[in-house]
């Protein structure tokens, strides 16, 4: 038997995905509460409001420039935590796996997944393997679930945003939508942007206690524009977005401009967006750009009185309506 690849062996519940268990996954994330035999974990009391998110991962290619599919998918549950106000605590990770896929590979993206649950200081405490035939799958999906304690003292609620309120970003937008794309050689392209996947668990701490804070999150399928609907469709107000303060990478204007894609729908995976009111979005720029991962930090708009809806104040004085995202901007990443 090829012990290099996946085999569908390696899920029917005997040696082989016993021994794909300890010797890859058990390997990597172990921790006392891990527990590989058992269906269910106790997890130690924890004090506060808890709080539980859920997600599943899919990227192809599975690895590239800054990222790959093991760190995204720690990176995405931490930050649907982080920009709740919560730090997280506990994971729980369902490992889909194509027959064929290489068994090298599967070990780094796990030991990638380990690497990035232990900078956040989560303990993987439950998980699952299956394995899929050839063809039916994408390499490897992961499905990842997230427990934590909620720690800010600010409510937030994207209904508490009202008219005045400023509209900041923590850094460039569209890298993680490119850099995926560039890195498939698509249209004859290639480059060296890397994608922005990382955990904005230190930006969302050195925010969440301000007063003036409304809300908090991270921009990931459909971007900034997609954000920016929700926003406005919560609140009732217009979401207005100044062109020339979105801070945009030169690579990321260069592709969009060749292929004619708009970078406020691509996606994110280490931003966050956040509505403030006007004192509070000072402190939180100033924050924000004191921390590496926010040193690109802007205030790129602004709420204003007016119908639900997200427009645009380009650079020559005009105004363009950004609409709702009904296609994908790219062929899907995530």
């Amino acid at each position: 038997m090829d012990d290099t690849r996946i085999l569908l062996a390696h899920g029917n519940g005997g040696r082989l995905m016993r021994e794909l268990i300890a010797d890859i996954f058990a390997r990597h994330l172990g921790n006392p509460l891990l527990d590989t035999d058992a269906d269910a974990v106790v997890l130690p009391r924890i004090d506060g409001e808890i709080m539980l998110t859920t997600d599943g991962f899919t990227v192809e290619p599975l690895e590239f420039p800054g990222g790959d599919i093991g760190s995204l998918a720690v990176h995405g549950v931490v930050n649907d935590l982080a920009v709740a106000g919560a730090d997280p605590l506990y994971f729980t990770v369902s490992a889909l796996i194509e027959e064929g896929l290489e068994v090298a590979a599967l070990d780094r993206y796990i030991a990638s997944f380990a690497r990035a649950a232990r900078q956040n200081r989560v303990a993987v405490v439950a998980g699952d393997t299956k394995v899929v035939r050839r063809g039916e799958g994408g390499g490897l999906y992961l499905s990842v679930a997230g427990i934590g304690v909620k720690r800010a003292r600010t409510p937030l609620d994207v209904t508490r945003i009202a008219p005045g309120d400023a509209v900041l970003v923590s850094g460039p937008v569209g890298d993680h939508g490119i850099a995926v794309m560039l890195a498939r050689e698509q249209f004859g392209l290639s480059g060296e942007l890397r994608s922005d996947s990382a955990s904005v668990l230190p930006l969302a701490q050195a925010v969440r206690d301000l007063p003036g804070l409304r809300f908090m999150r991270d921009p990931t399928r459909g971007g900034l524009a997609t954000v920016a609907h929700e926003i406005a469709r919560a609140c009732g107000h217009s979401v207005i977005l100044e062109q020339r303060a979105v801070p945009l990478r030169p690579q990321v204007v260069s592709v969009c401009e060749m292929l004619g894609y708009d970078p406020y729908y691509l996606a994110c995976e280490g931003r966050i967006v956040a509505v403030a009111d006007a004192a509070a979005a000072a402190e939180i720029l100033a924050r924000w750009q004191a921390l590496p991962e926010g040193a690109e930090a802007r205030i790129v708009g602004r709420i204003e009185t007016g119908a639900s809806r997200v427009i645009l104040q380009t650079e020559l004085g005009g105004r363009r309506i950004l609409d709702e995202l009904e296609d994908d901007p790219l062929p899907r990443i995530c």
